[in-house]
């Protein structure tokens, strides 16, 4: 049996309300599980040829600070930091 787009939409569709933010949460964990490397795949690659996800390469990019702003943001806090 071949699974159709539609046949997701209408499971998605048919979840209660507070059940779709896991249900989201658990295909995006699919998609970015599947679509990286396992740890067998990345120790056969060269340091340079391993893929990083757009989160590792902001970390990578940064110069080890986060703002005050970035982390309410990032954890959703209610509070004001400096």
């Amino acid at each position: 049996m071949s699974i159709t787009n539609d046949d997701l939409f209408k499971l998605v569709n048919s979840l209660p309300e507070e059940t779709k933010q896991s249900a989201y949460d658990f295909l995006k964990f699919l998609t970015v599980h599947h679509s990286r490397p396992d740890w067998d795949e990345i120790m056969k690659m060269e340091p340079d040829d391993i893929p990083l996800s757009e989160e590792e390469l902001l970390q990578l990019n940064s110069d080890g600070f986060v703002t005050g702003e970035e982390a309410k943001r990032e954890f959703g806090l209610q509070v004001d930091l400096p």
